[in-house]
C-alpha cells in the first residue's frame, strides 16, 4: 500500500510534486530507491523538452572561503523563478560544487544536477559560468539585481579594495585584464571602421596612422579593468587604486545573466 508518509518521505528526497511521487511509487511497488531512478530519469526527459527555451533570467552566486573565491551563474527563463527561494536554494547547492571541487569537477556536478531541478521548478535552467579562483588577498560584488557577479583577486592589499574593484568591474564590464590582452583582430577590425570613417571625415591620409595609433590606445584602455577610470575616482585608473593601496591585480572573473 502507498501511504501518505511514503509519497512525502519521496517528495523531501527528491523535491518533486506529491502526484508524480505517488505516480512513480505506484510503478515501482512502494520501492523508494527505483522510486527515486523513476523520478531522475522522468525529470531528464522534462529537462531535455526543456532545453531549448532561452534563459534570458537568472542569478550569480558567491562564496569567499579558506583564500578561495568561488562564483556561479545560472540562467533560467522568467525574473518570477530567478527571485524564487526554491531557486535561490538550489544556486546555493550548485555553488556549493564549486566550493567543494573545483571548477572542472564542480561543473560537471552542476551540469548532472541540473535535469532533476529542471524538473522540478519547471523551467529552463542553464550554467551559464563556474569558476572557482585562489589568491592572498580575495573579494567580490554581486548587483542588488543579483544577475551580475564579480571575483577580485589581489596581490596585497585587503578585502575593501578588492570588493571596491569587483563593485567597478560588475557596473564597468572590461572585456580584459590589462590593455595588452585585447584580442588584435579585434582591433584589427575595429581600425577598418575607424579608417573609413576618418577618410569619410575628409581627414588627410597621411595623419589617418597617427589618429588611428590614438584611437587604438583608447580602445584598449577603455576595455581593460586596470587601465579605466575608476568609478569611485576618476582621477586614477583602476590599477593606480589599487597600488595606492600596496596592491596589484592578479585576477578577476565576471559572470552576468
Amino acid at each position: 500500500m502507498i501511504t501518505a508518509a511514503l509519497v512525502n518521505e519521496l517528495r523531501k528526497k527528491t523535491g518533486s510534486g506529491m502526484m508524480a511521487c505517488k505516480k512513480a511509487l505506484v510503478e515501482t511497488d512502494g520501492n523508494m530507491e527505483l522510486a527515486i531512478d523513476v523520478l531522475r530519469k522522468n525529470g531528464a526527459a522534462k529537462a531535455s523538452e526543456k532545453s531549448d527555451r532561452e534563459t534570458t533570467e537568472g542569478a550569480v552566486f558567491i562564496e569567499l572561503s579558506n583564500g578561495k573565491g568561488s562564483i556561479c551563474a545560472l540562467g533560467c527563463e522568467t525574473d518570477f523563478v530567478a527571485i524564487n527561494e526554491n531557486f535561490i536554494a538550489m544556486g546555493n547547492e550548485m555553488l556549493s560544487k564549486i566550493v567543494e571541487n573545483g571548477t572542472d569537477a564542480g561543473k560537471e556536478a552542476i551540469i548532472a544536477a541540473l535535469p532533476q531541478h529542471i524538473s522540478t521548478i519547471g523551467e529552463n535552467i542553464t550554467l551559464i559560468g563556474a569558476q572557482q579562483v585562489e589568491g592572498t588577498t580575495i573579494g567580490s560584488y554581486i548587483h542588488s539585481n543579483k544577475k551580475i557577479g564579480v571575483i577580485t583577486v589581489l596581490e596585497g592589499g585587503n578585502q575593501e579594495v578588492a570588493n571596491d574593484i569587483s563593485m567597478h568591474a560588475a557596473a564597468m564590464n572590461p572585456q580584459v585584464l590589462s590593455p595588452d590582452e585585447i584580442d588584435d583582430a579585434l582591433v584589427a577590425k575595429e581600425k577598418e571602421i575607424w579608417k573609413e570613417q576618418l577618410l569619410t571625415e575628409g581627414k588627410p591620409e597621411k595623419i589617418i596612422d597617427n589618429i588611428m595609433n590614438g584611437k587604438e590606445k583608447k580602445f584598449r584602455g577603455e576595455n581593460a579593468l586596470m587601465s579605466q577610470s575608476f568609478v569611485k575616482d576618476p582621477s586614477m585608473t583602476v590599477a593606480e587604486y589599487a597600488k595606492s593601496h600596496g596592491a596589484t591585480i592578479k585576477q578577476y572573473i565576471r559572470l552576468a545573466t
